[in-house]
């Protein structure tokens, strides 16, 4: 082939793949999986209308992560397996409401925080007591959620009767509405908005509690994932200076 042939035809060949080459490049932005459970709203929950995962923790990881230049995909997991997905490679991110501990630290790394909150206490709506702290309940029978650091809290306290786990907070909030349990200790801003959206029935939130474990919360990658952290990190900033977080937060009514 002439030489000023084959130079034509190399640079037609350059021209019309080069509209291609951001398509290209977008379609192979990597996909993160992200773990988030169905019962913890409004932070994340099962939508039975579409069948997915919302949340502001949902919304949160998807602003982030597009930010950061990736695809999510959502994937349901209960809250006590959450770590174990991740540290099994099922999952890249844990993005729901689990607190930031020095514990968890040990095994998993977290992002910058995108929330902070302590937990609540809730009682029966009849319960008269104004509790102000756990010790107000000693020897009785109360709960928390498998998984959460309140559980920890309340086995570690050593002054109850009984410390019953539970799968959710609303198998919590059952028993605590039968009158099995007399207290229950979980998220304050998951109970306060159901609660407030009549979900959880026949309890209260203690609005005299005082909560000592007051954390972050974070988005949660393997440990040693420093590239994908710094990413995460980096976009965490993004949406914070530019109000996309604060209108999540917003959104969710928290």
């Amino acid at each position: 082939m002439p030489s000023f042939t084959r130079r034509f035809a190399l640079t037609a060949c350059a021209t019309a793949l080069a509209p291609l080459a951001p398509l290209a490049h977008a379609q192979g932005a990597r996909t993160l999986k992200i773990g988030a459970t169905a019962t913890g709203i409004p932070f994340t929950f099962l939508d039975v209308k579409s069948n997915t995962i919302q949340g502001m923790m949902v919304d949160t990881a998807t602003a982030v992560a597009k930010a950061a230049g990736y695809q999510v995909e959502v994937q349901q997991t209960v809250f006590s397996a959450l770590i174990p997905s991740l540290t099994g490679n099922k999952i890249d991110v844990i993005s729901a409401a689990m607190l930031k501990t020095a514990a968890r630290a040990e095994v998993v790394d977290f992002s910058s925080p995108v929330y902070s909150y302590g937990e609540g206490l809730i009682v029966k709506a009849e319960d008269p007591k104004a509790y102000t702290s756990l010790d107000e309940l000693k020897g009785e029978i109360v709960g928390a959620q498998v998984g959460t650091v309140f559980l920890d809290m309340l086995n570690k306290k050593g002054i109850f009767k009984e410390v019953r786990s539970y799968d959710s907070v609303a198998d919590m909030t059952r028993d605590l509405a039968l009158g099995r349990i007399k207290a229950g200790l979980g998220d304050q801003p998951i109970m306060a908005y159901q609660i407030q959206q009549n979900t959880f029935k026949g309890i209260k939130l203690v609005a005299g509690y005082q909560p000592v474990n007051v954390g972050d919360v974070c988005l949660v990658v393997r440990k040693g994932d420093a590239e994908l952290l710094a990413s995460l990190n980096k976009a965490i900033a993004a949406v914070k200076a530019d109000g996309t977080l604060a209108g999540i937060v917003k959104k969710w009514g928290i």
